[in-house]
């Protein structure tokens, strides 16, 4: 069924705000929770990392921010262009910037293993990668900054302990085209905010694609049957649309809750690490 009827308008934000408060909360959590001396996160080119970019800078200035730009053997050759021109952009010092070719670390790993999935290789790719910003921040004395949206974490469109493994999410509250909301208030350029959103785990992969479904679409159900908590069959009349789809989007949600959970603990003592295990409670 055509997207007529979405984006919902309960999806547009007013981004000045939104971007002031990214910034005061990430300076705070850097500086003030976690005593660190800056951040670093993977740039990519696309538009969550750019709007996470620039929303670093701005909290912790460009001599404290660190872009990592790790392309593999399937990164388009404009990724990095446009990753490098938001670098020169944002003023981020050379030092502060590192590419890395991930390619021949992840075929090590995969020829050791013997596999030859691609989405298997894709999720090693994303676990280097991750490996990388950890390391940088360690020496640097920095948190990873991680660059995932609300879209993707909520029905599971991420590598568990890859790209999702870091320190702290900014964006993570904001649905994708609230992050392009946020994007063109920031003067990202127009060839990120436009560009098809996509992981590069493999050749021509695209997220709507993988997914089958438009970001448009996705965030409208998201938001009226998680966030307003609508029954399915409402937000399918609301939206025009037909119960199976909205149905999906709810499978993918129920299926992926795993990766947006600590591991699980089995709780055979008085008190196990989880959730009846929460120190700043008890400390209060």
């Amino acid at each position: 069924m055509p997207d007529a009827k979405v984006p919902i308008k309960e999806l547009e934000i007013d981004p000045g705000p939104v971007v002031e408060y990214l910034t005061r909360r990430l300076r705070q959590y850097v500086a003030e929770f976690a005593g660190k001396k800056g951040g670093v996160l993977g740039l990519s080119g696309g538009i969550d990392s750019t709007v996470t970019a620039y929303i670093a800078v701005r909290a912790l200035g460009p001599e404290n921010v660190t872009c990592m730009i790790m392309p593999s053997a399937v990164t388009p050759k404009e990724d990095l262009e446009d990753a490098f021109e938001v670098v020169d952009r944002l003023g981020i010092p050379e030092r502060n910037v590192k590419l890395i070719d991930v390619e021949p670390i992840v075929g090590s790993i995969v020829t050791a293993l013997g596999v030859r999935d691609r989405v298997v290789k894709g999720n090693v790719t994303a676990r280097v990668r991750m490996v990388l910003l950890h390391a940088e921040a360690a020496v640097r004395n920095a948190l990873v900054i991680g660059t995932s949206d609300k879209s993707e974490l909520t029905i599971g469109y991420f590598t568990k302990y890859g790209d999702a493994g870091v320190d702290v999410m900014p964006l993570a509250d904001l649905y994708k085209t609230q992050v392009r909301q946020l994007a063109r208030y920031l003067g990202v350029p127009e060839r990120v905010i436009a560009k098809p959103p996509s992981p590069r785990l493999w050749e021509d992969q695209t997220a709507e694609g993988e997914l089958g479904i438009s970001y448009d679409l996705l965030d409208s159900i998201l938001y009226l049957r998680f966030d307003r908590w609508m029954d399915v069959d409402r937000v399918a009349e609301q939206l025009g649309i037909d119960r199976e789809t909205v149905m999906r989007v709810e499978r993918m949600v129920r299926s992926s809750q795993h990766k947006r959970t600590l591991p699980e603990v089995f709780r055979v003592s008085m008190r196990a690490h989880g959730s009846d295990w929460r120190y700043p409670r008890e400390w209060r």
